[in-house]
């Protein structure tokens, strides 16, 4: 059975910074695609950041570019997010996605697609207080 488990969510303060980890099991991923989305409540789930098979191909939210990054680490089929700088409007819960088709398309349309991702973590929620 295929999991994808998500942590390192918390509450920090505007400016901090948080890690968050996407360890999946069940099934290897290091020849697929993984993103991260969020959803803030009551609003729609929203494109993060993601990274290709290949990991040549990094994509980003215009509202996190310069401040998150995504990084992969296959030996560990685990994917993180590094937040840094973060806002009052980055609270949402974030979810961790993988593409279940190996080797697929790079382009940018196809990744941030949430329609891409087969697989989805339960999520962790991220809260940005002071």
């Amino acid at each position: 059975q295929v999991q994808l488990l998500e942590s390192g969510g918390g509450l920090v303060q505007p400016g901090g910074s948080l890690r968050l980890s996407c360890a999946a099991s069940g099934r290897n991923f290091g020849s697929s695609a993984m993103a991260w989305f969020r959803q803030a409540p009551g609003k729609q789930r929203d494109f993060v950041a993601t990274i290709s098979w290949s990991g040549e191909n990094i994509y980003y939210a215009d509202s996190v570019k310069g401040r998150f990054t995504i990084s992969r680490d296959r030996g560990q089929n685990t994917v993180y997010l590094q937040m840094d700088s973060v806002r009052s409007e980055d609270t949402a819960a974030y979810y961790c996605a993988a593409d279940e088709i190996e080797y697929a398309s790079e382009t940018y349309a196809y990744l941030i697609d949430p329609f891409t991702y087969d697989f989805w973590g339960q999520g962790t929620q991220v809260t940005v207080s002071s």
